[in-house]
């Protein structure tokens, strides 16, 4: 089993899990106030947010994870969270 290339910290621990989780929030709190909640671009948006926070979460979590892997998630978690923009 590989340690970890960020952080032996549980991910709830980790800074960039925490500011997912407040952009998520953030992110259904805006939808839910200002835009029409039959408006396809709502679901993008809640789903973009929420891929970037579990993206953080399974390269933290998956048993035995590669360096490699754990790069590709956060890349991963990072471009879902660039579409926010």
């Amino acid at each position: 089993m590989s340690k970890s290339l960020f952080s032996p910290k549980p991910y709830e621990e980790l800074i960039s899990y925490r500011w997912s989780q407040v952009l998520y929030l953030a992110t259904v709190d805006f939808c839910r106030r200002f835009m029409d909640p039959r408006d396809r671009t709502v679901d993008q948006m809640i789903q973009a947010a929420r891929s970037g926070k579990q993206n953080i979460v399974e390269g933290v979590m998956a048993p035995g994870a590669s360096s490699a892997t754990e790069i590709k998630l956060t890349g991963v978690a990072l471009a879902s969270l660039a579409e926010l923009k």
